[in-house]
């Protein structure tokens, strides 16, 4: 079938789901064990300990993913940091948390000083974007286990994101109301998702070279697919400090608009006002002959966060995003749905159940 590309290419997501509920299992039993109660079930983008009498302490984890293989086709490592600093602090932010610190892991196969100082110079800017720090963190030399495309500079890198947010102000989408505005925040190219997708239709499939340029990326293949994601935080901050109601937030990753489903209450969504996506996506598309119920699965398509806030604060919150310097979108607006289903009309397609699928 057609909406199976990305499985094709490498990534099975449902079996991946199916796999999670045997570790699942196991891992749920641990929250009997600490002495910090556990305040946020498993399934949102962060998840909460209480450490104080209202004071939670939002984690996350994440890494770069086979962006990384990009990086070592064109041997340059100095951005990648930013993208491990991005997948987590935007994570944190929905939750509501502000993000205060990260942790990051290097898995290598050689420690290689060049290669990890351009690492940490990514790093660094990222937390330098995020107004956080990054206190330690480890590494390892696995020679043994890393396979990369460039000898020698097989490596891996996550982090592990850590936040505070009051109890009584976490935001996980529980009090939302048929009416509700979604607002899209763009991203800054393909960030950290879908590179499996991406890399199998431009370079084994159209054969491009990573260093190729072309005019309608205005820059080469491997420069664009290697643009960092974009970092939220200040922007949002900015608006969760404001007074301004926000009921939900969204960190558009894996599994693309399926992330507006991660909320408490069960509401569905109608996408009136998609705005036209960043031209790497319709390379891919039009080389890997991709149908757009995929293409909206797998890619954020030049929506890399959402808002759902009340329609009467619509334009105080676009005012205020604008002054950040972010371009928002009204993208549409929330229905009770206790089937969660994401109405695209100007596509003619219907999100359900992890697919898109045509009207």
């Amino acid at each position: 079938m057609a909406d199976d590309v990305y499985r094709e290419a490498g990534v099975d997501a449902a079996k991946e789901e199916r796999g999670l509920e045997g570790l699942l299992h196991f891992v749920r039993q641990t929250f009997a064990y600490g002495s910090f109660p556990v305040r946020l079930e498993i399934g949102y983008f962060a998840t909460i300990v209480e450490i104080a009498p209202g004071q939670g302490l939002a984690l996350t984890i994440d890494g770069v993913g086979t962006k990384i293989l990009v990086a070592q086709m064109l041997h340059k490592y100095d951005t990648i940091g930013i993208d491990c600093v991005a997948m987590n602090v935007n994570d944190l932010l929905c939750v509501g948390a502000e993000p205060i610190c990260m942790l990051d892991y290097i898995a290598l196969e050689h420690p290689d000083s060049a290669l990890l100082s351009a690492i940490g110079k990514g790093l660094a800017e990222g937390a330098r974007q995020a107004g956080i720090s990054i206190p330690g963190g480890e590494i390892a030399q696995l020679k043994e286990m890393l396979r990369g495309t460039r000898e020698g500079y097989a490596f891996d890198l996550a982090g592990a994101g850590i936040g505070l947010v009051d109890l009584h102000r976490v935001i996980v989408g529980q009090d939302l109301e048929q009416g509700d505005l979604l607002l899209g925040l763009a991203s800054s190219g393909i960030h950290s998702n879908g590179l499996t997708l991406a890399r199998d239709v431009l370079f084994r499939q159209a054969k491009l070279r990573p260093d190729q340029y072309l005019d309608e990326l205005q820059r080469s293949v491997g420069e664009e697919l290697l643009e960092p994601t974009r970092i939220y935080v200040k922007p949002v901050l900015a608006l969760l400090r404001s007074g301004l109601k926000v009921k939900a937030l969204f960190h558009i990753t894996g599994d693309g608009l399926f992330n507006l489903i991660r909320t408490r209450k069960g509401v569905g969504y109608v996408l009136e006002n998609l705005p036209e996506p960043p031209p790497i996506f319709a390379l891919i598309q039009r080389l890997g002959q991709i149908p757009e119920t995929e293409m909206y699965r797998v890619f954020n398509m030049g929506i890399g966060f959402c808002l759902v806030i009340p329609e009467e604060e619509r334009h105080q919150v676009s005012d205020l995003l604008k002054r950040e310097g972010i371009t928002c979108h009204p993208l549409g607006y929330v229905v009770d749905d206790s089937e969660r289903k994401i109405l695209i009309p100007s596509k003619g397609m219907v999100g359900r159940n992890g697919r898109f699928e045509p009207l």
